[in-house]
């Protein structure tokens, strides 16, 4: 199947400092060098601590911020090459959900005016159609088309972000980067929340990046993985391989520090020692080589290629420590999402006074 969207060689840099005179000292290396594809249909999921890189890639995905290095290609046409008039075009095929629904919404439009706007930026319906096309959005997310005149105060956290999807869905996208689209509503909703996603891509064969920390839900939401470390992808694989197989030392210690919901269970657990490197002045070779078990000079001193077609790593070693694989989160027995996420209340992966965990709660 042809990719919808193919990301080659990815680098963004921001300035961290700078001179009296405006010349740059210092920058944070925020994304360096990923490169990845998404299929129409699919679901990618870009997992990894805070400061990983993973909104980044989003934004640039969406063309929100320009990069230093690289393409993306959405459709076989790289999207920083195009005119203001083909950048208006792509602002219809792609997409954005945000994390917070209480800050994404305008307080001061009813949720009418905010599905209706879209419609008259792109003119994707005459003006006498646009109150039945709201009508529509509205029923497509689970809501009721009565709720048209009311404004985003009068709705809860899920209602709210169900607005967001469907002012996503107004412009008839293609592409939809879910950014956390979950993690500030209650735990509860949360699988109410996740289902709508599902159930509309199989409606309208929506490609997503879904960018999360949460491990439990990737694992149930995302047709593969891409496990990112300090600005690079570290593993990527179909889901099931990945949660089943992981190769990548980090990958290993982020999937053992899962909580298995099931109070006598155990496992063995992989820990990572030390803090996480400045983006500023990231380490040589493997960016996890100070932190890594398995590490030897070959990793100080060489960066490792992302090596492997369906499920590459970049690793040095990997062949030699895959036999060291931690359990898998489920043991073998079928969990459904709504009890992974009721017993979590979320899994978040963090970086955290010298060890990645992954935080039960907020």
């Amino acid at each position: 199947m042809t990719a919808l969207v193919e990301a080659e060689g990815l680098v963004k840099h921001f300035v961290a400092r700078r001179s009296a005179f405006g010349r740059a000292l210092s920058h944070v290396k925020a994304v360096d060098g990923v490169s990845f594809t998404v299929e129409a249909g699919k679901t990618l999921a870009l997992v990894g601590e805070s400061g990983s890189g993973k909104s980044t890639v989003g934004r640039l995905v969406l063309r929100l911020i320009e990069p230093t290095g690289g393409q993306v290609r959405f459709a076989g046409a790289d999207i920083f090459a195009r005119d203001e008039a083909g950048t208006r075009a792509y602002r219809r095929d792609a997409q954005l959900v945000f994390q917070d629904p209480y800050a994404s919404l305008n307080p001061r439009m009813t949720v009418g005016a905010i599905l209706a706007e879209p419609l008259a930026l792109h003119a994707i319906v005459p003006a006498a159609q646009r109150r039945a096309r709201v009508a529509a959005l509205l029923e497509m997310v689970g809501l009721q088309p009565r709720f048209a005149p009311r404004y985003p105060h009068e709705f809860s956290g899920g209602q709210r972000q169900r607005i967001v999807i469907a002012r996503a869905l107004a412009v008839e996208p293609k592409l939809i980067v879910c950014d956390e689209p979950v993690s500030a509503l209650d735990v509860s909703i949360r699988s109410q929340v996740l289902n709508l996603l599902r159930d509309l891509q199989r409606r309208l064969g929506l490609a997503y990046i879904f960018i999360s920390h949460d491990l439990a839900v990737v694992k149930h939401i995302a047709d593969r993985v891409a496990v990112m470390y300090l600005g690079r992808i570290v593993e990527t694989a179909p889901t099931d391989t990945l949660f089943a197989q992981p190769r990548h030392p980090y990958t290993q210690a982020l999937l053992s520090a899962i909580p298995i919901p099931r109070p006598r269970a155990r496992r063995e657990r992989t820990i990572l020692p030390g803090d996480v490197p400045s983006p500023i002045n990231p380490p040589t070779g493997c960016h996890l080589h100070q932190r890594c078990p398995h590490a030897v000079e070959r990793c100080r001193l060489e960066r490792p290629a992302l090596r492997g077609d369906d499920h590459a790593t970049a690793c040095h070693r990997w062949e030699e420590i895959a036999a060291v694989a931690p359990v898998p989160v489920d043991e073998g027995r079928s969990v459904t999402l709504e009890r992974l996420i009721g017993a979590f209340a979320g899994a978040d992966v963090r970086g955290g006074s010298g060890v990645d965990t992954v935080r039960v709660g907020r």
